[in-house]
């Protein structure tokens, strides 16, 4: 890629008339240069069992390649037909609550054997179809794959087998390790081994849940096999990851390990939804772009993001163009719109895309068209953008899965219980608006020492060799922000009966064995300055006992106040910091704050803070590129400090100690 990759998916199948030459026209006024087809409409590629119809996708390519716009082809994999559902019912997902019903994408059990035979006869016929088109670039394997909380027979079955091989037939080992003596849920003999569905043990559970995200790990790498027997040297696979949803793309998806599945991928790829209007933070771009950037440390493509989306997200003039270049400012190397029109029929209908039912021109549309001339203008210089940060978070699904099975009841505005997403969100989050960039590892990760900084959030459920690799990355210099819930059981979901966080009291300095959710409960602190009213004890606190830490922070209660609530320690050559509460985000600030500037990781880009947001990397020519990016309906003004260098929208040299002026939802991109 010498450019970005700009477009979106098209669905001829869906147009309620022939419109394909005037939509590549629009598509040529706006600069683009890719689609991505045919994932969506397997019933339209095999209308009876056996029997295919390429016309639509023939067409199409047709008309790309004609007009040198590139095509991504995606496998239909992920809504079956009819005709499928009726020959074999027992294809639709048997979950907690029984059968589906046919009719919804994404129901099916990804393991059935009739499934997966039809679908692979429909790829080899697709690959066949497609794979020499000289427009074709690369291909998009099933779409936002999960697991689909399949429980049937089929799955518990090879399940019984995993633990088999797992606990290497030992019964007795499996028993004691999951704690099934509890309640008389132990199993004595492989043959009884009951229904997973109605399971009251958290071990049990979330070791099913690990395992059904190992199937879709299975299943991409499955068809990544079959499309590699037929695309070309050149041709990429990548699949469009989709995240935890709470009305928009939010946290580490519950029923997929990304880092796993992603080594079925030439590019990692994904899908981002978020808030816009006056909720447009980027907070979502930046998160959800980090993470599919580490799953393979390499530059990644955006299959989806929204141009209209739903009602609320109509963005306001001069956010799709910031949007798509907040993209390119976390390492993406394309922007694609889901989707090219909005849909006549059926459950999407007011999901708009980038044109309205009209197909007319419409200030999204026309905005689109100031993206791709830039794009098109010096996207060479933005594309291909590496980073090399100091800073990681370790992300754990199963941490996440053990959280949801032990939920911690807060008083909290979101009500119900506190997630594992909200806490790796919550720090997140914290980083983001201080303009500390970020990577991601897991905790299976070994080579921790190229960071400075680890923030491990929550990490509930893990095992003590990953504890051991923070002991050593702390002693051996790094720096340490652990929070509540941390070492608490181990990769089984067993809490450990020695003294909490198990094994990383050593580098933290501190032991506890209380909690509670607190009732008016404050930190009072001499290290952090935040206004009394920001101190709050939110959620859930652990009353923290030092051994050899540094109290930052104690509770301000008549019956807490003998604890800790925050607390550092030195350990070998480095620092480890501990946070036993859920704290307000001035105070999460202040923390970071201080960690940053212990760890010298504290620079030129902390001087500004939300709603201005920097983001920076390396290009493919050496350059550094910078990102100044305001979230804000008002105009951000920003000492630039750094060494000279060249507006590249304008083309205009900036010097240090200029002012930046930055208007409204716009930014300025710098070479330098």
């Amino acid at each position: 890629m010498n450019k970005p990759l700009f477009g979106a998916a098209y669905y001829d199948e869906y147009m309620p008339y022939d419109r394909l030459e005037a939509d590549v026209k629009m598509m040529l006024d706006a600069k683009m240069n890719t689609v991505r087809i045919a994932e969506s409409t397997w019933s339209t590629m095999e209308p009876q069992e056996g029997v295919f119809d390429f016309s639509h996708i023939d067409r199409v390519l047709d008309a790309m390649e004609k007009n040198n716009i590139n095509v991504i082809i995606g496998t239909p994999t992920y809504a079956v037909p009819a005709w499928m559902a009726k020959l074999h019912p027992d294809i639709i997902a048997e979950t907690k609550n029984g059968r589906g019903i046919y009719g919804a994408r994404q129901i099916m059990d990804i393991t059935h054997p009739a499934y997966l035979f039809y679908a692979e006869r429909a790829i080899r016929k697709l690959m066949e179809r497609v794979a020499k088109r000289k427009c074709v670039i690369g291909y998009q394997i099933d779409n936002e794959t999960k697991y689909y909380d399949t429980s049937s027979q089929n799955v518990q079955q090879k399940f019984i087998k995993y633990l088999r091989k797992k606990f290497n037939d030992d019964l007795d080992a499996l028993n004691h390790e999951f704690g099934l003596d509890y309640w008389s849920n132990r199993i004595n003999s492989w043959e009884e081994f009951p229904d997973v569905r109605g399971t009251i043990n958290a071990s049990l559970g979330g070791e099913f849940d690990k395992f059904r995200r190992g199937l879709v790990s299975e299943f991409l790498m499955w068809q990544s096999k079959i499309v590699n027997e037929y695309k070309t040297p050149s041709q990429f696979i990548t699949h469009n990851f989709d995240f935890d949803w709470k009305g928009y793309s939010y946290g580490i998806q519950p029923a997929v390990n990304h880092f796993d599945a992603a080594k079925a991928l030439t590019i990692a790829g994904c899908d981002i939804y978020h808030p816009s209007q006056d909720n447009l933070t980027g907070t979502e771009i930046a998160f959800c772009g980090d993470l599919t950037r580490s799953l393979k440390n390499d530059n990644y493509l955006i299959m989806e993001t929204e141009a209209q989306g739903h009602m609320s997200w109509l963005p306001y003039k001069g956010q799709l163009r910031l949007q798509a270049f907040s993209h390119l400012a976390s390492g993406a190397n394309s922007v694609m719109y889901w989707h090219w029109h909005s849909i006549h029929n059926s459950i999407e209908t007011y999901w708009r895309g980038l044109l309205s039912h009209d197909f007319a021109e419409n200030d999204t549309y026309l905005e689109a068209k100031e993206i791709g001339r830039e794009f098109d203008a010096f996207g060479e210089k933005l594309i291909n953008l590496k980073k090399s940060n100091k800073i990681a978070i370790m992300a754990s699904n199963e941490a996440l899965t053990a959280l949801e099975w032990f939920k911690i009841e807060t008083g909290m505005p979101w009500g119900g219980s506190m997630k594992y997403n909200y806490v790796l969100y919550w720090i997140y989050t914290g980083l983001y608006k201080i303009n500390a960039e970020c990577d991601f590892v897991t905790p299976e990760t070994e080579n921790l020492e190229r960071y400075k900084l680890l923030i491990v959030p929550a990490l509930y459920a893990v095992p003590e060799s990953t504890l051991k690799r923070i002991n050593a990355f702390v002693e051996n210099g790094g720096h340490l922000i652990a929070t509540f819930r941390s070492a608490v059981a181990n990769e089984n979901i067993k809490v450990y009966h020695q003294s909490l966080p198990h094994i990383i009291n050593k580098c933290l300095g501190i032991t506890y064995n209380q909690y509670t959710n607190p009732q008016n409960t404050f930190l009072s602190s001499d290290e952090y300055s935040v206004p009394k009213e920001k101190c709050e004890a939110k959620a859930f606190i652990e009353l923290l006992k030092p051994t050899t830490a540094k109290t930052m922070a104690r509770y301000e209660h008549y019956n807490w106040g003998r604890y800790s609530a925050v607390t550092q320690n030195n350990y070998g050559k480095g620092l480890a910091t501990y946070i036993g509460c859920y704290t307000s985000d001035e105070y999460l600030k202040a923390i970071l704050e201080d960690c940053l500037k212990k760890a010298e990781l504290w620079g030129e880009e902390q001087k500004c803070s939300f709603p201005v947001i920097i983001r920076k990397g390396t290009n493919s020519f050496g350059k550094e590129i910078v990102y100044f990016l305001n979230y804000s309906n008002n105009e951000a003004t920003v000492e630039y400090n750094g060494k000279d260098g060249i507006s590249i929208i304008d083309n205009k040299k900036i010097h240090s100690g200029e002012k930046l002026l930055i208007n409204p939802w716009d930014f300025v991109v710098l070479e330098r």
